[in-house]
């Protein structure tokens, strides 16, 4: 992660927010979350707006959302239109029962399953897809799409920007304290070196008092 953050950056806002957000999009739409949660991307966000003078907290915010909605949106589509078509694979027969039942929780619970799936992250890559092919009204889906896609959106960009803010402040602290360190333990040692200086029998005093 940290590699992650010290690339992005070195890189323009714009390109910036366009690879977040693609990364964010792509979880859902694509399945991509089951390589990389969007959660990750998105804490990452915050720390590089914490950090970052082409970035700011308000527009990275309103790019996760508007990424996590689009992304859910097009999940849905793709399993409305081709889940169908998966249903009738040799895989989908032998457990037919099982995405029955997953159908029937949906449409019963549907909306429910959609904001909670947001935050948990093999939910977020499966329910959309899931939702499309139970057949859940795609205006009841959207509302509660839209809801935890802002909740989740506006809260783990915040929590990457107060992580990012802390950590810049306590290196910060860290080496401010290191140096007063540094600085104190040169100026015992010189003291220490004067005093031995001042206080060292000169050369020969031995010698000219048994004399």
């Amino acid at each position: 992660m940290q590699a992650i953050t010290d690339w992005l950056l070195h890189l323009s806002g714009p390109l910036v927010y366009l690879i977040v957000a693609a990364l964010v999009f792509t979880e859902d739409a694509l399945f991509f979350g089951f390589v990389l949660p969007g959660e990750t991307a998105v804490v990452i966000g915050g720390v590089i707006a914490s950090a970052h003078n082409g970035v700011n907290l308000p527009a990275m915010m309103a790019v996760v959302v508007l990424a996590a909605v689009t992304g859910d949106s097009v999940g849905y589509e793709v399993g409305r239109r081709f889940g169908p078509a998966l249903l009738s694979t040799r895989l989908a027969v032998r457990y037919h029962d099982r995405i029955e039942r997953s159908r029937a929780f949906m449409r019963d619970k549907g909306p429910a399953a959609v904001f909670l799936g947001r935050f948990v992250a093999l939910f977020r890559a499966m329910v959309p897809a899931l939702a499309g092919l139970s057949q859940l009204p795609y205006r009841r889906f959207l509302l509660f799409n839209a809801a935890g896609g802002l909740l989740w959106g506006v809260g783990y960009t915040l929590l990457g920007f107060l992580a990012g803010a802390a950590y810049a402040k306590t290196a910060q602290t860290v080496g401010t304290v290191a140096a007063g360190v540094v600085g104190g333990i040169v100026a015992i040692a010189l003291c220490v070196w004067l005093w031995r200086r001042h206080h060292r029998t000169p050369p020969g005093g031995e010698a000219d008092s048994e004399s």
